[in-house]
This record gives structure tokens, C-alpha cells and sequence, in this order.
């Protein structure tokens, strides 16, 4: 499958909430093959529609190569831990940044896999961090939306100096 495009910040796809999938066929299983490759060319551990400029509600996650890639359609956060962890996070629409954010250290996520299925699991650790930051994309929270206006603004400072070279 194709290498497509990743939308980069300040672009507004990347604040544009996405829309629930309701097509469980060929489409959406090439799609889902799309961001896979995408997000390892970039490399990533995570993406979503909206990173290649679909607003469908779709996410590919691959926190290590030997536990593979996971698909969520339609994920939704049903419960997340009172307890928070920090850790570092980054996009790969805004490569070359990264900043602390505090999240909780659990969630609970109910989603559908390619197929249409539901599904719910608790997951902690890494895959939890992404799952919150991935699920915050779809519903049009950029990554820097969750850090403090002084840190916000370095980031950005940072990011756009980088692109300047």
C-alpha cells in the first residue's frame, strides 16, 4: 500500500474532528493498510485519518514491532484511571518536537476492529498514552492543545524554526 502525505501543523484537518465510520469493506481495510505504512515511513508509533487528511474515525498503533499493529475503528474512551503518568509525546505532523504531558495511566476503550466487531479492553503503560493522544486527534485535540500556553508556544517556536532550515 502507498505512502500517502502527512498533514503537517498548523493545518487545520489537524483540529477538525472526524467523523464515526460506518463502511466496514475494502476501503476502509486499504486505509487502514495506508497508515500503517505511513506511520512506519515517518516513523510513528501511532496515527490517525485526520494525520493523512481523512476525517474518518480510524487509528493504527505499533508501540514495538514483535507485538504488531492494532487497528481501532470508532474508538471511544469509556473510563480512565484517576491516577496519571507523564510522557513525552510528539506528532508525526509536527516531527522534531516533543513535550512532557501528564494523562491517565489507564483507560478503558470500546472500538471496532476492521471487521465492524466491538470490542472493549483496559490497557495501561505506552499503548494507553497513545490510545488517549490518538483518540484526542480524532476528536480534533492536537497534541499541543494539552500543554500550557508557555510550553505551547516553545513548542511551536521550536517546530518552526525547525521547518525554516
Amino acid at each position: 500500500m502507498p505512502v500517502r502525505p502527512i498533514v503537517k501543523f498548523p493545518d487545520p484537518l489537524l483540529r477538525s474532528p472526524a467523523a464515526e465510520v460506518e463502511a466496514f469493506d475494502d476501503a476502509l481495510g486499504a486505509l487502514a493498510a495506508d497508515l500503517l505504512d505511513t506511520m512506519r515511513a515517518a516513523p510513528g508509533i501511532g496515527i490517525t485519518g485526520p494525520h493523512i487528511g481523512v476525517l474518518q474515525r480510524v487509528v493504527v498503533i505499533e508501540t514495538s514491532f514483535a507485538d504488531g499493529a492494532r487497528t481501532f475503528v470508532n474508538p471511544v474512551i469509556v473510563w480512565s484511571s484517576p491516577e496519571t503518568v507523564p510522557h513525552m509525546e510528539g506528532s508525526v505532523s509536527m516531527p522534531g518536537v516533543s513535550e512532557e504531558i501528564e494523562r491517565p495511566a489507564r483507560v478503558k476503550v470500546r472500538w471496532q476492529d476492521l471487521d465492524g466487531l466491538t470490542h472493549t479492553a483496559e490497557a495501561d503503560g505506552l499503548l494507553a498514552v497513545c490510545l488517549q493522544h490518538e483518540i484526542d486527534q480524532l476528536d480534533g485535540c492536537f497534541w499541543i492543545d494539552r500543554l500550557s500556553r508557555l510550553k505551547r508556544e516553545r513548542v511551536v517556536k521550536k517546530y518552526e524554526k525547525l521547518q525554516r532550515r
